[in-house]
């Protein structure tokens, strides 16, 4: 059974850091890209950053370019997404997915797995 599990979500002040994690669990993790996306209430759910399965290639969103770094450890199955900067405007529940046939990296149905999601609150 494929789980992807996320942590390191919670309240931060503007300006502020925070890392998020997600441990994947029943899939070869080096098989897939992954992606993180963000949804705040009354919102789509946005695309924020995408890695490839080795990690060499990596896309961020416009909103989080040059603040969030997307990374991945294939020994640890693990993605990460470090937050700096962090604005009001970031604040949302945060998920990561996996897919194997990625065709548009900002489109969510091209993920085939996703986690729970992990809370992210950036208060002014």
């Amino acid at each position: 059974q494929v789980q992807l599990v996320e942590s390191g979500g919670g309240l931060v002040q503007a300006g502020g850091s925070l890392a998020l994690s997600c441990a994947a669990y029943g899939l070869t993790f080096s098989s897939y890209h992954m992606g993180w996306f963000r949804q705040a209430p009354g919102k789509e759910r946005e695309f924020v950053a995408a890695i490839s399965k080795t990690g060499e290639i990596s896309y961020h969103a416009d909103p989080v370019q040059g603040r969030f770094t997307i990374s991945r450890d294939n020994a640890k199955n693990t993605l990460y997404l470090h937050m700096n900067s962090l604005k009001p405007e970031d604040t949302a529940a945060y998920y990561c997915a996996a897919g194997t046939r990625i065709t548009s990296v900002q489109t969510a149905a091209s993920y085939d797995y996703w986690g729970q999601g992990t809370q992210v609150t950036v208060s002014s």
